[in-house]
């Protein structure tokens, strides 16, 4: 019988251009492997030959290359990844990125970086639109099930301060208001690059305890506000990479709430985009029993109007009815605003209820109810908040299909269409599209025929 053919390794280019570029010796990342394995109490005993070896291709097994890109990590000053040190072999597929729920901090931190550079860096994997219901469903399941993380505190890289989250803080909310106008097509390419240039190495850095939990709250929000805009730049399979990691951060803060907050403000409302009713019910329903006792009434109030929407979807006009009673009394429990309501939900007020619940009414056919709503909605709706002005525009043009007022359907539609040509979103886009399909059964019209017209000669 014929020997079987060795197969040769091919040099490791990767790990030898970063340790290179981290002015180390064979020897000093061996020493380095092994006290930074020690710290996680791993009995390591690599010498320069081990090293050696890795450059020629040899792959070590368990948990040696995340501690080998930790250790390197901290001589650069900044997160690597395993992929990096190409020692991914398998494990860390591009197709994977980020749609794991990490066991540990630093397997998060490993994750949502890859997760920024591959965005960055246009990998067509992210962009693609398929998003499976598990890819969703199965982290809210992680999240409850999985004990706090017991420490996040670093002792890595450059010193992490309080000024330095006050700055993703800070920068998160001129992110969130320049959304609010524009819409996501003239913000998200900033808000990437910013989590890949300065947030990343944030991250990588040192900090004790309680500036670490506080930074990875921070680093949440703003991870959570690039998921969003990637599902306002029609790209639903990215957006849950970005949710899923805004998920485990939250959880390395220590912030039950917003994790609950992810679950029902974000994956849910994806799952309604993508017509998956019984998934947003589902995650709704995570977000409600991971945080029982631990949020304030407007949180609730949140949490009711998604669950709402899921069983809106399934037609269950009962089940609406009780979860959007639920949400009212829960929202008049917090007015006027509390200062226990943490920064990211206080947007959440009657406007933000009355668009859910439009959205309810909409979809169970009650046009009428769903009309006051949406009518509600942009009398108390700041000017300020273009996209979500045009979007309760076509929610009430929509109603008003629905009762058969084809002509005041079309006048309502042509502002929203107005405010639409002033923002870069896809939701806006999709909203109009759907009114335009509810139009088809009046076409002959007049109204109709001028509006279609209208949008013809705008697209032209």
């Amino acid at each position: 019988m014929a020997a079987r053919p060795l197969v040769a390794r091919q040099p490791n280019e990767r790990l030898q251009a970063l340790i290179q570029e981290a002015g180390c010796s064979n020897a000093g990342l061996a020493r380095r492997v092994n006290m930074t394995g020690a710290e996680h109490g791993l009995d390591l005993r690599y010498d320069k030959t081990s090293v050696a070896r890795w450059l020629r291709g040899q792959q070590p097994r368990g948990r040696a290359p995340g501690i080998i890109a930790e250790a390197l990590g901290r001589k650069l000053g900044r997160t690597v990844t395993i992929d990096e040190i190409g020692m991914a072999n398998g494990k860390n597929l591009a197709s994977g990125v980020g749609l794991q729920f990490s066991p540990t901090v630093l397997g998060a931190i490993e994750q949502v970086c890859e997760l920024w550079r591959s965005d960055v860096g246009r990998r067509d994997f992210l962009s693609g639109s398929t998003v499976a219901a598990s890819a969703l469903v199965e982290p809210s399941r992680d999240w409850l099930i999985t004990q706090a993380d017991s420490q996040v505190a670093r002792t890595a890289g450059a010193r992490v301060g309080t000024s330095d989250v006050e700055a993703v803080r800070a920068t998160t909310d001129a992110l969130v208001e320049l959304d609010h106008r524009f819409g996501s097509g003239h913000v998200r390419p900033v808000v990437v690059h910013y989590l890949n240039s300065v947030v990343s190495g944030l991250l990588g850095g040192s900090y004790r305890e309680p500036v670490g939990r506080s930074l990875f709250a921070a680093v949440a929000r703003l991870t959570e506000l690039a998921g969003y805009m990637a599902v306002d730049t029609g790209q639903p399979g990215l957006a849950q990479r970005y949710y899923i990691q805004a998920l485990r951060l939250a959880q390395a803060a220590g912030d039950r709430a917003y994790g609950g907050y992810v679950l029902a403000a974000s994956m849910s409302h994806l799952a309604a985009e993508l017509g998956n009713p019984r998934e947003i019910a589902q995650l709704a329903r995570a977000a409600q029993e991971g945080t029982r006792g631990q949020v304030t009434p407007r949180v609730q109030a949140m949490f009711f109007a998604a669950e709402a929407r899921g069983h809106a979807l399934l037609g269950d006009s009962r089940a609406t009815q009780v979860l959007a009673t639920r949400a009212i009394s829960a929202l008049d429990r917090a007015e006027p605003e509390s200062g226990d309501d943490p920064v990211w939900i206080r947007h959440f007020d009657h406007a933000y209820l009355a668009d859910e619940l439009a959205h309810c009414h909409r979809d169970l056919g009650q046009s009428e109810a769903a009309g006051r709503r949406a009518e509600e909605l942009l009398r108390t709706l700041p000017e300020s908040k273009a996209r979500r002005r045009a979007i309760g525009l076509l929610l009430l043009a929509t109603a008003q299909v629905q009762a058969r007022e084809v002509e005041q359907a079309c006048a309502t539609g042509g502002q929203a269409v107005e405010l639409l040509a002033t923002l870069r979103s896809n939701r806006g886009a999709e909203y109009l599209e759907d009114f335009r399909r509810r139009l088809e059964p009046y076409r002959e019209e007049a109204a109709v025929r001028e509006f279609t017209a209208r949008l013809e000669l705008q697209a032209a």
